[in-house]
């Protein structure tokens, strides 16, 4: 009777061994994929933070003023470097990722679970590059072209009678300006992942497309507060990301009525 036991003990633990054995294996595949990434990242980290910084360039240029950046610590470039390798090592791999993750999972599955589910894993990489490109094409220089306009030019500073002149300049630092870059662009990336988050918690039964044209005004305040709060203090970049989100909002109640029926068509 202990023999059998046993016996059944191990079998039961064999496939949670075979399980835990994937599951590192899938594991080191994405700590090979990040670092590979990581590595090819920092050897081109210059040639790609001169494309984050051509907004910039762009805007300073237009406003007659040549474009310059600062470094106050001799490490800091360094470490942006570092910074900026590490957050492209992840939005590269994450569509590797993605798929270590699928494979793990995917087995597990009923067909009819994976398939509803496959989609969602390809919509959220196309949407968060659609956000982060709106994010870096249309809400970037114009929010940089809103902060440059605060400064004080030499023949502005000496109309001002009685006072000696002063010039306000924008010399952003190489580091700050990453950190603003990479928050706005992924402020715009999160928020374009609203509708595969609504879809999925209408196929989970917890949302459906009628409660979420009730709380529309609800979603109006959230949108703002959200961002107010992933957004510089500026009203230009918070009204650019409040509106896309509350687009999607309305997509999302769109595609919920056109692809999942309601409780009570359910129950005709």
């Amino acid at each position: 009777m202990t023999d059998q036991a046993s016996e059944d003990i191990d079998e039961s633990s064999a496939p949670l061994l075979d399980h835990l054995i994937e599951l590192r294996s899938r594991l080191i595949w994405c700590v090979a994929f990040i670092v590979v990434a990581f590595v090819v990242a920092f050897y081109f980290a210059n040639p790609i933070y001169n494309f984050l910084a051509q907004p910039f360039v762009d805007v300073a240029l237009n406003n007659g003023k040549e474009p310059t950046m600062i470094f106050t610590g001799l490490q800091d470039k360094l470490f942006v470097n570092i910074r900026l390798a590490f957050y492209v090592a992840l939005c590269v791999t994450f569509p590797f990722v993605a798929m270590q993750i699928w494979k793990f999972v995917a087995p597990g599955l009923y067909r009819n679970e994976r398939q509803a589910f496959l989609p969602f894993l390809i919509a959220t990489p196309i949407l968060f590059t659609l956000g982060a490109a709106m994010a870096y094409y249309i809400v970037i220089p114009r929010a940089w072209d809103f902060f440059i306009s605060f400064e004080v030019a030499p023949e502005l500073a000496n109309e001002i009678a009685d006072q000696a002149a002063l010039q306000i300049q924008s010399l952003p630092a190489v580091s700050e300006y990453l950190s603003l870059t990479m928050m706005l662009m992924f402020a715009f990336g999160v928020s374009f992942q609203l509708p595969v988050l609504l879809v999925l918690l209408a196929k989970a039964g917890f949302v459906t497309a009628e409660g979420l044209a009730e709380k529309r005004k609800y979603s109006i305040l959230g949108a703002f507060v959200f961002a107010m709060l992933m957004t510089p203090p500026d009203p230009l970049s918070q009204i650019m990301l409040a509106i896309p989100i509350l687009a999607l909002y309305e997509i999302s109640i769109l595609i919920i009525k056109m692809t999942i029926n309601s409780p009570e068509e359910e129950n005709v």
